[in-house]
C-alpha cells in the first residue's frame, strides 16, 4: 500500500450507506414559495414633512434602545446621510439632558 492510499485510508469516513444524508431528510412536502423580506425604506426620505430635529426628544426615542444606544441603520432602515444626522441630533440631545445617555 502506497503512502498516498494509507493516507486516503487514515483520513476517510467510515460510516455505513444507511447512515448518509439521505436516510435523515425530510420530505419537502411540495415547492415551497421563498421568503422574500420587505425592503426597508428611509422614513425620513419617504416622508419630507419629518424633520430630525434635536428639540424632539419623542422622534429621538424611536432611534435609541432602551438601555440609551442607538440602534444601527441596518435595523432602523434610515439611509447614511439621514443616520448621520440622526445621530448627531442624539448626541446633542443628549448633551442638554433631553435624552439618557446610558441606562443602567
Amino acid at each position: 500500500m502506497s503512502d498516498f492510499a494509507a493516507a486516503e485510508s487514515a483520513n476517510s469516513d467510515h460510516r455505513s450507506p444507511e447512515s448518509g444524508s439521505e436516510g435523515n431528510a425530510r420530505p419537502s412536502g411540495g415547492f415551497r414559495r421563498p421568503f422574500l423580506r420587505r425592503r426597508k425604506v428611509c422614513l425620513f426620505c419617504a416622508d419630507k414633512t419629518v424633520t430630525i430635529d434635536y428639540k424632539d426628544p419623542k422622534l429621538l426615542l424611536r432611534f435609541i434602545t432602551e438601555r440609551g444606544k442607538m440602534v444601527p441603520s441596518r435595523i432602523t432602515g434610515v439611509c447614511a446621510p439621514h443616520q448621520r444626522h440622526l445621530s448627531k441630533a442624539i448626541k446633542r440631545a443628549r448633551n442638554i439632558a433631553l435624552l439618557p445617555h446610558l441606562v443602567a
